[in-house]
């Protein structure tokens, strides 16, 4: 059988150690395996003891790394499973390890939907539909999803898509009034807030534009649209004009009167 010859602490790891095996290096052990398994200088190992201290060191690194992975933020568990998988470890072990840091209170589902449903409710930048398709994406279950999300109230849901539409209706002034709503409604939808919410706040959203500003937009916009219909003449001119303008969300009194105004001109 073999024998432990030598056992050395790692240079850049001082909690793992080099084991010896009649005097030729063998494998590592992090420093709990070694006091378990009681591995001193000159203690007899079986085939049997070598594949139990091995596979268990192979839980004690992937654990490692898992809090490693940890440190940074929250994770689900389907996260870290995936963490180790792409690191190669099996499941077997995954699944020990996952078992280890539930145990320790290290992960738990609920509390990381929560944990992230008050993140971004705090920041207002995802509604429920988007949080609850993310976490979903996480391999968070959905009983414990619907329990965070309780916790972001339709009041404070509303007030963060007011919030959302106002910063884009400021951004974003030079389009029409129609056009701008559209978009409100839509940006609003992609942010993952559902439609009631969306129509409940539409109305503490200051989207309506100054006529002046509007007028002198369409203005800019029917210059382009003329030079690209200026082939055309008559009925045929005027109702490409007409759909071109009313696509970009003009009212067709504004667009029929920019025509009728174009048209004194040039007589």
């Amino acid at each position: 059988m073999p024998v432990i010859t030598k056992i050395s602490v790692q240079k850049k790891n001082q909690s793992r150690y080099n084991i010896f095996l009649d005097h030729v290096y063998a494998f590592a052990v992090d420093e709990d395996i070694l006091i378990k398994y009681h591995l001193t200088k000159g203690k007899e190992l079986v085939e049997q003891d070598l594949i139990k201290v091995q596979h268990e060191d192979e839980i004690r690194k992937a654990y490692h790394l898992a809090i490693q992975f940890l440190s940074y933020r929250m994770r689900s568990a389907l996260e870290i499973r995936t963490h180790l998988q792409r690191k190669e470890y099996s499941d077997s072990i995954i699944d020990v390890v996952l078992h280890e840091l539930a145990a320790q209170k290290y992960i738990d589902d609920l509390e990381f939907a929560k944990a992230y449903v008050r993140t971004y409710a705090n920041s207002g930048k995802k509604g429920p539909l988007v949080l609850k398709r993310e976490l979903a994406g996480k391999g968070v279950a959905e009983g414990k999803i619907n329990e965070a999300l309780a916790e972001y109230n339709k009041e404070k849901q509303i007030v963060d898509a007011i919030h959302l539409g106002n910063k884009f209706a400021v951004q974003n002034k030079k389009l029409s009034e129609r056009m701008l709503k559209q978009k409100l409604e839509y940006t609003l939808s992609t942010k993952g807030f559902p439609p009631e919410i969306i129509q409940a706040a539409m109305g503490g959203i200051d989207y309506e534009i100054d006529e002046e500003l509007e007028w002198e937009t369409l203005e800019k916009e029917a210059e382009k649209m003329k030079r690209r219909y200026n082939k055309y003449a008559g009925y045929d001119y005027r109702r490409r004009m007409q759909q071109a303008l009313f696509r970009k969300g003009y009212s067709m009194d504004m667009i029929n009167r920019f025509i009728d105004d174009d048209a004194a001109e040039d007589e």
